[in-house]
């Protein structure tokens, strides 16, 4: 069979429908990059798949024009905008990153610290996205790395507006392990963390995750004040200070609602939108 075949084969009297080579290469790379939040590139599109490189540039090339794809500087995948809003009040990560890496850059030039973009997974955070610091020394995540809710500012904010049916799914089952000294150790102290990010609107990771290194965060919010992902800054304690954390919170603040703004998502309707979670699920 060729890759334009008719997709239909005789046997005897009967007929059965044969794979269209066209379409199932096409949805074995959208089926790739769906089980892949932080993109793919070409040579590991064409890995999974098992097409080759050069039809697989062709199919990718396609679907990129079109808008069901969308790829970034350095030749990255994700799922496009078009395809995503086929599954109504839908925002796959792929859209998210595309809105936010401006917005990220921006935060990047403004603090001079890495900056990341985090989406939920179970009770992980995923890094969709990282702009490294130019600092000699600092605190450098990788695109998707998984770490816990909570023991990070990204996971911190993104619990701390989950709807209630997702948190009270997701928390008792969370496995609390003590990374350092300064880690959250069980359920019920978790809970009350997340109050206070409510409250203010950003977390702390006050070297929960690492020693020596301190992160803030703020939640990007959808038009019913629920998290669908959140953005960070991270450095070592000694640039970025105790002192200096309200100066950074009012920056991932900002950061994050300009994000939402460029996914239609107003910072109107997240204020009266409210929080998404309560302690009820403690």
């Amino acid at each position: 069979m060729t890759e334009w075949a008719t997709g239909m084969q005789r046997t005897g009297t009967r007929t059965r429908p044969q794979p269209v080579g066209v379409l199932t290469k096409a949805l074995k790379i959208l089926e790739a990059l769906r089980n892949a939040p932080a993109g793919l590139g070409l040579r590991d599109i064409a890995k999974q798949t098992g097409i080759n490189k050069s039809t697989a540039y062709r199919f990718l090339s396609h679907l990129e024009g079109e808008g069901y794809l969308a790829r970034d500087g350095i030749g990255i995948y994700t799922i496009g905008l078009k395809l995503s809003q086929m599954a109504p009040g839908s925002r796959r990560e792929g859209d998210v990153r595309e809105a936010a890496r401006p917005v990220l850059r921006e935060l990047l030039a403004a603090t001079g610290e890495s900056v990341n973009l985090a989406v939920l997974d179970e009770a992980e955070i995923l890094y969709v996205e990282v702009f490294e610091s130019p600092h000699a020394f600092r605190l450098v995540s990788t695109i998707g790395h998984r770490r816990p809710l909570y023991s990070t500012a990204l996971g911190k904010s993104l619990a701390a507006f989950l709807p209630l049916e997702q948190a009270g799914r997701i928390f008792p089952a969370i496995q609390f392990q003590p990374l350092t000294s300064h880690t959250i150790a069980n359920l019920a102290e978790f809970m009350k963390e997340l109050e206070v990010v409510r409250e203010q609107a950003y977390s702390v990771d006050n070297e929960e995750s690492l020693l020596g290194a301190r992160c803030v965060a703020a939640p990007v919010l959808n038009q019913h004040g629920e998290s669908i992902a959140s953005v960070s800054v991270a450095g070592p304690v000694s640039r970025i200070s105790e002192e200096k954390v309200g100066i950074f919170a009012a920056a991932v603040k900002d950061a994050a609602e300009k994000i939402a703004a460029r996914l239609g998502f107003s910072s109107s309707q997240n204020n009266s939108a409210g929080s998404a979670v309560s302690t009820s699920t403690a």
